[in-house]
């Protein structure tokens, strides 16, 4: 007896009709250039896309189950591997929503080196998207350049905490440490040498580029109306003309007190949002040019006063004993907020990261959701790939910034 071939059942639910012209690849997930385990299975006539699924799963490591199997404490260094571009992100997101569940503020000078971690790793992202952009089209020098200036900026975090790509820098109701001495001479060095490569070298070299120009201009149309329908956030929204940025719209931090603009583009295609990418890391350095004068004028306290949920600074824990036994309690049974439930956005390098939080008043969340802006992005790949050619779905993926860290959840 014949056995029954184990894709049918998949392909019936595609519901690819072909005619005899058409034929079904697959396009990934090993494809270097599907940023990630993405599997997008294609129906082409002859080099057009017909149809397009993108089909996730392939990296699936049960992050939000894990959160709700590990006290408050113990998940924020699983964060990291979600956007493991910009771990920071995830970890300040997390960190965020956590404190409002329990009602507390990190101090000032907390909030100053939070600020200036969250905008180093905008920059590193966004490095990271122009040069893994720029090779999937075919610029291989502005991927070496892009990455030498994304060393930079890594040299930085871990200067402050010891790590490289996942970071772990932000506690619950803080930071766990303070600058290092010369950090932030580094930081101002750091800004400007951005800040001259992107007008000349990155710019230099793809703004007025006719390959590149041919590559991106009018690849990838999102119209203002199909972004905010399919769940686009951050640049994804911007490049269709859409100004949302939340550190504008809901400011967190220090962002409310910040002199920064929105860039945003109404050409609504790759070529656009590849601008908008360059103008966001100048507005990048703007932030942490500001930022400056804020931490030197700060008092140095790094977390917040709860003794309830906060364990106690080393000097008290080393000293007096009541604030080692509750140190001791903390560690072993983990904090326990108080019942309630909580939603936090903030604006992640890709767009908007939020993390929901059910809590019972237990030391595990009784329910963890991360809304991560990859998810909605792939998704639309099923509308934006349809009547694109086939060497344009490289630069389409490519445009849409995805990893997928923060898909497979």
């Amino acid at each position: 007896m014949q056995q029954p071939n184990k894709l049918t059942p998949f392909f019936e639910n595609l519901n690819f009709e072909r005619d005899d012209n058409t034929m079904v690849i697959n396009f990934g997930p090993q494809h270097p250039s599907a940023h990630g385990q993405l599997r997008l299975v294609l129906e082409l006539d002859g080099e057009q896309v017909v149809k397009a699924y993108p089909d996730i799963g392939y990296l699936h490591r049960g992050i939000e189950k894990m959160a709700e199997n590990m006290t408050y404490n113990e998940f924020l260094p699983t964060t990291d591997r979600l956007d493991y571009i910009a771990s920071t992100s995830n970890n300040y997101a997390y960190a965020l929503a956590v404190e409002k569940l329990l009602g507390i503020e990190a101090p000032r000078r907390a909030q100053v080196i939070r600020t200036m971690l969250l905008e180093i790793n905008r920059v590193i992202s966004h490095l990271f998207f122009i040069a893994t952009h720029a090779l999937d089209v075919g610029a291989m020098s502005v991927f070496l350049y892009a990455f030498r200036e994304r060393e930079f900026a890594m040299d930085l975090m871990e200067d402050y905490c010891g790590a490289r790509l996942t970071h772990s820098s932000v506690r619950i109701g803080g930071v766990p440490l303070d600058l290092p001495n010369e950090w932030i001479n580094k930081m101002i060095a750091f800004c400007d040498k951005v800040d001259y490569e992107v007008e000349h070298t990155y710019n230099a070299l793809l703004q007025e580029n006719r390959i590149w120009k041919m590559r991106l201009e009018d690849v990838g149309v999102i119209s203002a109306e199909d972004a905010l329908s399919w769940g686009c956030t951050g640049p994804m929204l911007r490049g269709s003309g859409v100004n949302w940025d939340i550190r504008k719209e809901e400011p967190y931090e220090l962002y409310g007190e910040l002199d920064f603009d929105i860039p945003t583009s109404d050409r609504c295609d790759s070529y656009g949002r590849y601008r908008l990418y360059m103008e966001e890391m100048n507005q990048s350095t703007r932030i942490l040019r500001q930022l400056v004068p804020m931490y030197k004028e700060s008092e140095p306290q790094l977390m917040a006063h709860a003794p309830q949920y906060i364990s106690a600074p080393k000097e008290e824990i080393m000293t007096q004993n009541y604030a080692l036994m509750q140190h001791f309690v903390l560690v072993t049974q983990g904090m326990r907020p108080p019942k309630g439930e909580v939603y936090v956005p903030t604006e992640s390098p890709k767009g908007e990261l939020g993390f929901y939080i059910k809590s019972e008043g237990e030391p595990y969340a009784y329910r963890l959701k991360c809304r991560a802006p990859s998810f909605f992005h792939t998704g639309l790949l099923q509308k934006l790939l349809v009547g694109t050619y086939i060497a344009d779905v490289v630069t389409i993926i490519g445009t849409t910034n995805i990893v997928f860290g923060e898909v497979d959840r």
